[in-house]
């Protein structure tokens, strides 16, 4: 798990054993702090109203939303509304779709958030069953809402600039490289994201 400071530095502390230009990244910007989000539909419900605006922006639709609909935007409450209304909340007919996919998906009991396969993998085939929940959007609700310690988001852009800029490589590498670079830090690949995240919006003299 992830979801501790503790079990982050130890996660960093066991790559940086097998390579050193993490343990130079450490020094230079210090550990991160652990993001943790709480597990379950509201968090993916947050991560669709967000995608593609900015985090106030976002906020307001929630707010709106949860005027609506109710603390949390219960998936059925989401279900009896119809497009105007939550058009009026800020909710465009995409992530409209992508919102009511997820709530008939919880809803039906065809997806249980609380009981995700332990398999990395199928777990994200689980959750890619969702509209508008890509892979990169399915590993990032892993790592910080279930913490899981090996979930390695290879395509994610500022991982593999950062993953470049720590390792000293010439350009950016392809997330089939970030893959292949990443392997040797099994089973820390979740500190490593965590911690090239940390490390690119970190000023770095």
């Amino acid at each position: 798990m992830v979801t501790t400071a503790e079990q982050l530095r130890d996660g960093i502390d066991a790559i940086a054993a097998v390579e050193p230009a993490f343990a130079a990244a450490v020094g230079r910007v210090g550990y991160p702090l652990p993001r943790v989000r709480a597990p379950g539909y509201e968090t993916l419900l947050r991560t669709i109203v967000g995608q593609q605006v900015s985090v106030a922006a976002a906020a307001a639709v929630w707010r709106r939303l949860e005027a609506e609909l109710g603390e949390g935007c219960a998936p059925e409450a989401l279900l009896a509304r119809d497009f105007d209304a939550l058009r009026a909340c800020g909710l465009s007919r995409q992530k409209q779709g992508y919102a009511r996919s997820l709530a008939e998906l919880v809803a039906s009991g065809a997806l249980d958030l609380h009981a995700l396969p332990r398999d990395d993998e199928e777990a994200i085939a689980q959750l890619v069953r969702i509209k508008g929940i890509g892979r990169w959007s399915a590993e990032i609700y892993l790592l910080f809402a279930e913490g899981r310690p090996d979930v390695w988001p290879a395509g994610d852009l500022a991982v593999q600039i950062e993953v470049g800029r720590i390792l000293g490589l010439p350009e950016r590498p392809s997330e089939k490289l970030t893959r292949e670079l990443a392997e040797r830090w099994r089973p820390h690949r979740g500190a490593a994201a965590i911690m090239a995240w940390h490390h690119y919006n970190t000023e770095v003299l």
